[in-house]
């Protein structure tokens, strides 16, 4: 069976669903491919406020295809950087795309699936679900963007025992330390994280695509230079229709129907 990216929506929400349950739902070319097409898609559709990212059956995802990289060490070093830079790109497209972006765990998150979920604004991961950077414990490094994302959520010596030591990690304690968002009962990381996603879809679609883009630049500002972007963002989201349609709500004690 090849492996894919299927579609789907459930009213505002598009699921994005990893199908490659024969090889534990493992990432690869095709898919990084399609997943850029669908947010490509996705961000000019108005139908669509959210995104999730779920693995087929009972598994998000084993991370890399290791048949295939047993295989791209046969072949010059570009063939499988030409790989990475395709999950580096949909990685990229994450964090870039206005609209919020949750990951529904399920089992096991591996190597670059433990990076993809990271690379989302939300994780939602059932209770029986563990994480690992299995990378080090078949001789690699890390890609898609997990030592990135690790170290600015984690303190140091805690990103480099997950790094370097390989072991798992639970969603229990990736919770306690603020990394995943919700915890829920084996089998309904999905439900949960379509509940979760229509509670987003019913807010103002210009104010979430302001916070995701604030919180993706604040580390690289300086305070003065971000205190200026909130100002703009500020400014820009009050003389939206959307903010007339929230305060003229909120004062009315009515509940707001954001176009």
């Amino acid at each position: 069976m090849t492996a894919s990216l299927q579609q789907s929506r459930q009213g505002k929400v598009l699921l994005l669903t990893i199908a490659n349950a024969e090889q534990r739902n493992a990432l690869g070319p095709e898919i990084y491919a399609e997943g850029m097409r669908a947010l490509t898609t996705a961000k000019e559709d108005k139908d669509i406020g959210c995104v999730i990212i779920v693995g087929e059956g009972s598994m998000f995802s084993a991370g890399g295809n290791l048949q295939r990289l047993q295989a791209n060490r046969q072949q010059p070093p570009p063939v499988q950087a030409h790989s990475i830079d395709g999950l580096h790109a949909w990685i990229e497209a994450i964090g870039s795309f206005p609209k919020p972006v949750i990951a529904a765990v399920e089992g096991a998150a591996a190597g670059a699936g433990f990076s993809l979920a990271l690379a989302c604004d939300f994780i939602v991961a059932a209770s029986d679900a563990v994480f690992v950077m299995a990378y080090s414990n078949i001789a690699l490094s890390p890609d898609g963007g997990g030592s990135w994302h690790l170290t600015r959520a984690m303190p140091r010596q805690l990103v480099s025992e997950l790094l370097m030591c390989g072991e798992r990690i639970t969603a229990q304690r990736l919770n306690a330390l603020g990394v995943v968002n919700r915890v829920t009962t084996a089998g309904s990381a999905l439900a949960d994280a379509l509940e979760l996603g229509n509670t987003l879809c019913g807010r103002a679609a210009n104010a979430l695509a302001s916070v995701k883009a604030l919180v993706h630049q604040a580390d690289h500002n300086t305070l003065a230079d971000h205190l200026m972007l909130e100002r703009d963002h500020f400014v820009a989201n009050l003389h939206n229709a959307n903010a007339g349609i929230g305060i003229s709500a909120f004062l009315s004690k009515q509940r707001p129907r954001y176009e």
